[in-house]
């Protein structure tokens, strides 16, 4: 009989090990599965365009109006992540109050075409789905963001332009505007001014001159609570640009893109230089495949590979981890961020930070 008894008990024994290492696999995903279901730190940037921005440029009281409209939009955002909302509603409500602002190149504030009409590019990605929606050349649509995020959720389609985009717009009861809406006087005399300085030329937002040309792409950057990342960015191009001409904005992997294994990322600058360096995507994919941190692969893109192209402007991007990088090779960047439990930041030149 003692043999049956001892392998009973060697049986036993075992058995409640076995037990044992089940009950602490458990006790390990159950406390794997609380830390995943934590909230996550929220972190949100947001910038209004890139370029030779210097003190003695603007006057005190523009200073302090750019100042404020930053803040007021960082709030925006900052406010639906703090309530536990998505990245992408943050990141479309700090846009739309850039976009309902004259200061800026984007909605109220686009610069006019070599034809004389305003044509807005919008784009937005959302990093936990990698979901993305984009409108290019609209001229009647209040909210290009807003489309753009209709595109990504309620189309089969990432990017539609012109009429057809306006047409999807109306479809989806979106708040139609005339194309007076987007006239301010500012805008008008600088396209006149161009015109008549040279027919050909093409003003860029950030050109380094006396004129009234820094006013510039807007776009912000989120990570939620629940860990998901977005960007969005949204502009009016380019001063006196060709009929037809889009920019890297509206174009997913140029000026943005989203991706909860790495960051996300807004661009505003010399658009055709961010296309053809595919500035958005390169910085996610450098933290990817290269182990690069945040700062080290926007420093890589933006101070490195662009320069080298000849080509300047900015980024703002924030991480899975809620790292945040605000990096350009220009004199300044309207720029503005926060992290959960930090002061915000707001700053227009060099020496802000």
């Amino acid at each position: 009989m003692a043999r049956p008894i001892l392998a009973l008990t060697a049986a036993a024994a075992a058995l409640a090990l076995s037990l044992s290492g089940a009950a602490r696999d458990h006790q390990s995903h159950h406390h794997k599965d609380q830390a995943m279901s934590d909230p996550t730190p929220y972190a949100f940037a947001i910038h209004g365009g890139a370029g030779t921005i210097t003190r003695d440029k603007l006057t005190a009281d523009l200073e302090a109006d750019y100042r404020a409209k930053l803040g007021e939009a960082l709030a925006a955002g900052q406010a639906v992540l703090a309530d536990g909302g998505a990245a992408t509603d943050a990141v479309i409500a700090a846009i739309q109050v850039m976009e309902d602002s004259p200061l800026f190149n984007a909605g109220r504030g686009a610069v006019y075409t070599a034809e004389g009409r305003n044509a807005l590019d919008a784009s937005i990605m959302d990093g936990r789905t990698l979901n993305a929606g984009a409108v290019a050349d609209i001229s009647r649509v209040k909210s290009p963001i807003a489309l753009a995020a209709r595109v990504m959720t309620d189309s089969p389609h990432v990017m539609l332009a012109g009429e057809g985009a306006e047409q999807f717009a109306r479809d989806q009861g979106q708040e139609m505007v005339s194309p007076l809406y987007f006239y301010t006087e500012r805008r008008f005399q600088q396209i006149l001014q161009v015109r008549g300085e040279d027919k050909e030329a093409v003003l860029l937002d950030h050109d380094g001159d006396d004129r009234p040309s820094k006013y510039g792409t807007v776009g912000a950057v989120a990570l939620d609570k629940h860990g998901n990342l977005a960007a969005g960015t949204s502009t009016g191009g380019m001063t006196n640009k060709m009929y037809g001409r889009i920019g890297d904005s509206p174009i997913i992997g140029a000026g943005t893109y989203a991706n909860n294994a790495s960051c996300a990322v807004s661009a505003t600058g010399h658009g055709e230089y961010f296309i053809r360096a595919t500035v958005a995507r390169d910085i996610c994919a450098l933290m990817e495949y290269a182990d690069l941190s945040l700062a080290e692969a926007a420093d890589r893109m933006v101070m490195d590979k662009l320069v080298k192209m000849g080509g300047d402007g900015g980024i703002i991007s924030v991480d899975h981890a809620g790292n945040v990088a605000l990096v350009f090779n220009t004199p300044g960047m309207y720029r503005a961020s926060v992290r959960e439990g930090e002061d915000a930041i707001i700053g227009i030149y060099k020496d802000d930070d």
